[in-house]
């Protein structure tokens, strides 16, 4: 059945980036529009906006299963994409979704709920001889129970939330002296991020490198994989720049994970697109950590290297389509990397940088793409992620992909607010990083300063305010000149207002 309406429950780059595909594929696209953000870009986007923001209630807008459910049959809405976060792994909204005739794009709720549960998803891979760490089978109900594993298998260990991911409800456990602390920390934190407070505990690996693998299934069995991403430079197990592919990894590894990231798949009939993530230490042995039950921020690098886009396959296999191709067909073409621009202050810690964008200079050219969420004057809030807009750049090699992406950097420019820019310039001009070695513990231990200046940058700046200076100094002048004329403003006054600048 084709699909002639989609309401995204969703907002920013991800929302505009499913209305892009939707419309060239000829579909009606509803937007949710908020409190928060009435005047945000996405809402421009979208064929129909739902206005959620002229009523008050408890649950934040897109959480509110029930609301977004009623607005899409008021409109007839066919489908309903989640983009991700919010609520793009709730098997409960799923299976509403089903129950109301909706057509939800992703995979079915059962296996959302067994790949989200991760002590689940552990027992999969472990029928399908996908290699783990060593930890609980299950989850863990107190700390002298984490206690008794952890000696077991020796430490350091790590505590996890069992019910969800992106570094939420994480502890590190050194020592056994440790252990009481981190399992309440971990635990609540847990509770407070996925409204379920258990963990469970694996042997915790120093310095791996975060590689994952791009799957795409469709209704009739047909599972492929896309390749892999590299997903290491983060902070606080918070992504931050991913390429794809890897340099860590040769055809033979390639395919031997790929082949473990499609059985996964396909031991839960999985449907539609989705992310098999992995550890590999510094022996090229790898390990199953986490699939993640939808379309990743970082899908991009991968529809950049493969041509193949995501968003639309997901739309298609919704409709009942057969994967155009085959695993045989996939092939991998140059290197693609992304930077995510946030709204935070690296100089300080990576705090938020709230406030009005200015004024926004994105870079050209044919090896550059832009997933954008905010244009000039749009307002950062404090009440959503702080990702803006992310940069994506191809080339043949990975070292032309840094220089581009490099040079892509230095013409993109944000006005009004603080970015991650800095940072990225910086991972890019690390040698380390250049040579391909690095790991998760790159941006803690390999970095010795988490932001790029330009060695002319004083110079540059005090040029860009004189600059700025007389742009508004003739301005000012042209009001006096145009004002003289009409003889309606008191001269004295604009005298002063030029004197004051």
């Amino acid at each position: 059945m084709k699909i002639k309406s989609i309401l995204v429950a969703n907002r920013g780059e991800i929302a505009i980036r499913v209305f892009e595909t939707a419309k060239k594929m000829g579909i009606k696209t509803f937007a949710i529009k908020t409190s928060k953000e009435p005047n945000a870009l996405y809402v421009r986007m979208a064929d129909e906006v739902i206005d959620f923001s002229l009523t008050k209630e408890d649950l934040p807008e897109f959480l509110d299963i029930e609301r977004i459910i009623s607005a899409a049959k008021e409109r007839k809405a066919q489908a309903i994409h989640p983009g991700y976060g919010f609520l793009a792994e709730s098997p409960y909204f799923a299976r509403r979704c089903e129950e109301e005739g909706i057509i939800f794009i992703g995979p079915s709720a059962g296996a959302i709920y067994k790949m989200g549960n991760k002590t689940i998803a552990k027992q999969i891979a472990t029928r399908h001889n996908v290699p783990l760490l060593k930890g609980s089978l299950g989850t863990v109900s107190n700390f002298k129970e984490a206690l008794n594993i952890s000696h077991s298998i020796g430490y350091p260990v790590i505590l996890k939330a069992a019910a969800g991911g992106g570094g939420r409800g994480m502890r590190i456990v050194e020592v056994p002296s440790q252990m009481e602390k981190m399992f309440k920390l971990a635990t609540t934190e847990a509770e407070k991020a996925f409204n379920d407070s258990s963990v469970f505990i694996e042997k915790y690996v120093k310095n791996p490198r975060h590689i994952e693998f791009q799957i795409l299934a469709d209704k009739h069995g047909n599972v492929v994989h896309l390749g892999e991403r590299e997903c290491s430079i983060q902070r606080k197990h918070q992504k931050l720049m991913e390429e794809a592919p890897s340099i860590a990894l040769d055809d033979d590894l390639r395919n031997r994970i790929g082949l473990a990231a499609v059985n996964i798949a396909r031991a839960v009939n999985y449907i539609g697109v989705g992310t098999v993530e992995f550890l590999l230490d510094s022996d090229k042995c790898y390990y199953f950590m986490e699939m993640n039950t939808r379309i990743q921020v970082e899908h991009p690098v991968s529809e950049m290297i493969t041509g193949i886009d995501l968003v639309e396959m997901q739309i298609k296999v919704a409709e009942d389509e057969v994967l155009p191709f085959e695993q045989k067909d996939i092939k991998l073409d140059g290197w693609a990397i992304e930077c995510r621009i946030n709204a935070e202050d690296v100089q300080s810690g990576f705090s938020p940088n709230l406030g009005i964008i200015d004024r926004i200079v994105l870079p050209k050219g044919k090896n550059i793409r832009i997933d954008s969420g905010v244009e000039d004057c749009s307002v950062v809030t404090p009440y959503f992620d702080s990702m803006i807009m992310k940069l994506i750049v191809h080339e043949p090699t990975r070292e032309k992909a840094i220089a581009s992406t490099y040079s892509a950097l230095n013409k993109l420019w944000i006005k009004g607010i603080k970015t991650t820019i800095p940072f990225s310039k910086a991972v890019l001009n690390n040698q380390n990083f250049k040579n391909g070695d690095f790991n998760t513990s790159f941006v803690e231990k390999q970095m010795d300063k988490l932001y790029y200046e330009e060695a002319d940058s004083e110079i540059l700046a005090a040029c860009f305010s004189a600059m700025h200076y007389a742009h508004e100094v003739e301005m000012d002048e042209k009001t006096v000149i145009d004002s003289d004329k009409s003889k309606n403003i008191d001269p004295w006054v604009l005298n002063k207002r030029l004197r004051s600048n």
